[in-house]
């Protein structure tokens, strides 16, 4: 895409009401599809982590706080 920022929010200016709504609705679906994603890989990740035994639990936040200062 060799399209800039600016350009895009100049081409948005000049769309109507009804295409501004449906855009932001289309980029607020594109917003929380990314995120569910983001989330979805970062449980994965989390899900090895434990497999490997790579995970720490602490019920004391001493402990906690301990681990993070190593």
């Amino acid at each position: 895409m060799n399209v800039s920022f600016v350009n895009v929010v100049e081409d948005v200016k000049q769309l109507s009401i009804e295409e501004k709504q449906e855009l932001k609705d289309l980029i607020d679906g594109y917003l929380i599809e990314e995120r569910r994603e983001e989330i979805y890989q970062n449980y994965q990740t989390s899900k090895q982590n434990l497999a490997d035994g790579n995970l720490q639990f602490f019920t004391d936040l001493d402990e906690l706080e301990a681990s993070l200062n190593d």
